[in-house]
């Protein structure tokens, strides 16, 4: 029942059409279950002359069109429910994932999204549709064919009730026996999605390294799987139809001997042609309408799966929401750490961060060094409520960021991720995600600060430059470069670049961050890097190991004290030095 209320919250302005398509249904049944019998009357007084055919051929005439224009009807009004549905629930999922955090991101993952928002929603849709028409239209069928049969001849309707629950087990049975196949072919979806999704962001590597062949079987395999799930249930669901058309034809066996034995006993006076004519049509319907039962249980049994999967993201409400009348001035970029630790989930058996103690002041500029895996995303993602902290306090600008409205923080809070995302418009477009109302010398401003400028000139378009989805007709420096311009264009109190130049040179790494220097001067820098050129200027570096502040320091005093990072910085300008001499 909850499955079906959160389904049907997204019905909404499609609930006339989701009304009426029953309605002409009903229309449609009636017509369809009264035609048989007046062409029963009709075959009776076929001899009669012209008067009882142009009487009864009227009627079957005005009937049929009726059920004609009733089903036309029905199935438009049922289409159109069925898609708005679809596109219903495409938009509360989206709107709903807009609002998760990362950790929400984390547990259903981006493939899983995917299928959930394009094959699911595809399923619901069908069986919506299929609902609103077929589960209507099978159990009048079957109430109405039953109902005329009996006020014909109830002796040999009674084969009907026989016939049928036989015919229902052995239907409902492969339904049973197939339901695993379909829930189990909707995890094949999810793997099958994520190597496509994993395939196509990385087909440069894939490329390089020459590893077409093995993304084939890969993907071949994962193919294959979802192919053997709906091959088996295929199978099964093959039955449906040898068992339903000999029952049909076993039944009008038994109603034609029985009728026409009545017929020739009675003479005519028990059971007329017109009635056994009339019972065996009602045999097709009744028979039929069971054959439509049981492709509806199928498909609801697909449906009904899919539904549940949507229901889990449109239930998933945000771990990280802002508070109510949460306070919406951040007064500085001033940054502290108390006794934090973190861990991804309550099922983790370790903290990503413990024990974080840690000032910045408004203004100051930090680096952070340490080795793949030492937390430091983690550590700066906890700053802008990407995640929330599980144990200790984090404040910015004296303030607990829980207290903040999430909003506000986040716009007072710029964060350059480590995988830079390009979107798909001009190079102006992209630029104003920091600011939408930002003139154009604002843009050109922050390129400049960011060092891109120059080579946004170089293009023909310059600003209106378009940009292909994800940023691939531009360079990894160049898609760096214009992350950071969209970063400072929100005038943040705090920028956080999360390793954000490692795909530029030196030169304009420094230039970056000279530019910052004087031209943000009372903004909080934060800057990830690997490089310690990148940070050695900064008023202190922390050094991250196991996720854990290993120390904190200038770079002079980091040198003299901490192993971790002398031994960065002496493989570096190691390196470096070897380069100089050749």
């Amino acid at each position: 029942m909850h499955i079906l209320k959160t389904i049907g919250k997204s019905v909404r302005e499609f609930k006339k059409q989701s009304i009426l398509a029953p309605i002409f249904i009903v229309i449609e049944v009636i017509m369809e279950t009264v035609i048989p019998f007046i062409m029963s009357m009709l075959i009776d007084e076929f001899g009669n002359g012209m008067d009882p055919i142009l009487k009864y051929g009227g009627i079957l005439l005005g009937m049929a069109v009726i059920s004609l224009v009733s089903g036309m009807l029905a199935a438009r009004f049922a289409a159109t429910a069925a898609t708005g549905l679809s596109a219903n629930l495409r938009k509360d999922m989206y709107y709903s994932i807009q609002d998760f955090s990362f950790k929400e991101i984390d547990k259903f993952s981006v493939s899983s999204l995917v299928t959930r928002m394009t094959t699911d929603v595809m399923n619901v849709q069908n069986a919506y549709q299929m609902i609103i028409r077929g589960a209507i239209r099978t159990p009048l069928m079957l109430i109405f064919s039953f109902a005329m049969a009996f006020s014909i001849n109830s002796t040999v309707a009674l084969c009907y009730l026989v016939a049928v629950p036989l015919l229902g087990v052995a239907l409902f049975a492969i339904v049973f026996k197939v339901m695993p196949y379909f829930r189990r072919s909707f995890r094949r979806y999810d793997a099958m999605n994520a190597t496509i999704q994993e395939n196509v962001r990385a087909i440069r590597v894939v490329k390089s390294f020459v590893t077409e062949e093995y993304e084939k079987e890969k993907f071949a395999r994962h193919v294959e799987e979802v192919r053997n799930d709906f091959t088996k249930a295929e199978k099964i669901l093959a039955f449906n139809n040898p068992i339903m058309m000999f029952s049909i034809y076993t039944i009008i066996m038994i109603i034609s001997a029985l009728g026409a034995n009545m017929i020739i006993e009675s003479g005519g006076t028990s059971m007329t042609t017109g009635e056994l004519t009339a019972l065996i049509g009602y045999a097709g319907q009744i028979l039929g309408s069971m054959m439509m039962l049981s492709m509806i249980m199928v498909m609801i049994t697909i449906s009904v799966e899919s539904a549940k999967r949507i229901t889990e993201v449109l239930d998933t409400k945000t771990s990280i929401v802002s508070p109510e009348n949460g306070i919406k001035d951040v007064p500085n970029g001033e940054i502290v750490f108390e006794d934090v630790s973190f861990r991804y989930s309550e099922k983790a058996e370790r903290n990503a961060l413990e024990d974080i103690n840690l000032t910045i002041k408004s203004g100051e500029t930090v680096g952070i060094i340490g080795g793949t895996g030492s937390s430091k995303s983690t550590l700066i993602q906890l700053i802008p409520r990407l995640y929330d902290v599980t144990e200790g306090k984090l404040t910015v600008g004296g303030i607990d960021v829980k207290d903040y409205d999430l909003i506000s923080l986040r716009d007072a809070v710029s964060v350059v991720l480590q995988k830079n995302v390009l979107f798909e418009g001009t190079i102006a477009e992209n630029i104003r995600w920091g600011n939408k109302d930002a003139s154009d010398e604002e843009v050109k401003r922050v390129c400049a600060l960011a060092q891109a400028a120059e080579f946004i000139n170089e293009f023909p378009d310059k600003y209106d430059t378009h940009i292909e989805q994800g940023g691939a007709n531009v360079s990894g420096g160049q898609k760096q470069r214009l992350c950071i311009a969209r970063a400072l264009l929100k005038k943040p109190k705090i920028l956080i670049l999360d390793d954000s130049t490692s795909a530029v040179d030196t030169k304009t790494d420094a230039l970056i961050r000279k530019a910052m220097r004087e031209e943000i001067p009372d903004t909080t820098k934060i800057i990830i890097a690997q490089r310690i050129v990148s940070v050695e200027d900064a008023d202190k570096i922390l050094v991250m190991d196991g996720g854990k502040i290993a120390d904190i320091g200038t770079h002079e005093e980091l040198l003299e004290r901490s192993p971790i990072y002398r031994e960065v910085y002496e493989s570096q300008t190691k390196g470096k030095e070897e380069d100089d001499n050749e």
